[in-house]
C-alpha cells in the first residue's frame, strides 16, 4: 500500500513514517496543501491522510480540489480536532473517514486496509481513450468488444499512463506503479515493458499512442 500523508508536525510525521513502514507501507510525506495537491496529482496511492490545521490553510479544503483533478485515493482526516461538529463537517466535506488524535496504530492501519478494500463512489469505473478501455475495478483492458491481453507489468504501466491520459507520468512514477518496493530494477527495464505495450497497442489498432518525453517520462494519448 502507498499513501500520501500531509501532516505539519515533524515529530508525528517521523513517528507515523517509521509506524507505517514497519507494515509495509510505502508513506510520500508532505507538510503543505500546496505540496499535497502537487503530488497528489502525480499519485496514485491507495488512500490520502490528512491533517486539518496546516500551515497553509484546511485540510478539508483540498478534498474538493482532488476530486477536480480526478484523484479518486480514499482519504482519512487524521488530526486533533475531535468535537462531535469537527467530525461531521470533516465527512461531510467528503472526507471517506475521520480519527482522532490520539489514536493506536493497529487502528490506523485497520482503517487504511477498510479503505484500500472499499470501493470509490467518485471513481470513474472506465477511462476511454481512443478505441482503448480500461476498467479500473476489474483491471481489464479492450479495444473495441475485444480483451486486450497484457502482461502484469504491462496492465500496471497502462493503468499509471491511463490514471492522466494527454499528460506526461514521470519514469519514477511509473517505476513506483509497476514495481515492488524489493525489485531490482535494469536501467532499461521500464522501457522494454513499455515497448511491449505499444506494439500491442498498435497491432490491435487501439487509436492510442505512448510518447517518450525526454528525460521526464511517458505520456499516453489519443490519436486519429
Amino acid at each position: 500500500m502507498r499513501i500520501l500523508l500531509l501532516e505539519d508536525e515533524p515529530e508525528m510525521a517521523s513517528v507515523l513514517k517509521s509506524a507505517l513502514a514497519r507494515r509495509n507501507v510505502i508513506v510520500d510525506h508532505v507538510a503543505t496543501l500546496a505540496d499535497a495537491e502537487a503530488a497528489a496529482e502525480f499519485g496514485p496511492y491507495d488512500a490520502i491522510v490528512l491533517d486539518r490545521r496546516v500551515p497553509d490553510g484546511e485540510g478539508l479544503d483540498l478534498i474538493p480540489k482532488l476530486r477536480a483533478l480526478r484523484v479518486d485515493a480514499p482519504v482519512l482526516m487524521l488530526t486533533a480536532l475531535s468535537g462531535l461538529n469537527d467530525r461531521v463537517t470533516g465527512l461531510d466535506a467528503g472526507a471517506d473517514d475521520y480519527l482522532v488524535k490520539p489514536f493506536a496504530m493497529e487502528e490506523l492501519m485497520a482503517r487504511l486496509r477498510a479503505l484500500h478494500r472499499r470501493p470509490v463512489a467518485l471513481r470513474s469505473e472506465q477511462t476511454v481513450v481512443g478505441r482503448l478501455t480500461y476498467d479500473f475495478h476489474h483491471r481489464e483492458a479492450s479495444v473495441g468488444d475485444k480483451p486486450l491481453e497484457l502482461l502484469r507489468r504491462e496492465q500496471l504501466a497502462l493503468e499509471a499512463l491511463l490514471r492522466r491520459p494527454g499528460r506526461t507520468v514521470l519514469r519514477a512514477t511509473l517505476e513506483e506503479s509497476v514495481y515492488a518496493m524489493d525489485d531490482e530494477i535494469g536501467s532499461n527495464a521500464l522501457d522494454s515493458h513499455l515497448s511491449r505495450l505499444r506494439r500491442k497497442l498498435d497491432d490491435v489498432s487501439a487509436g492510442v499512442e505512448i510518447r517518450a518525453i525526454r528525460n521526464l517520462g511517458y505520456l499516453l494519448r489519443a490519436v486519429a
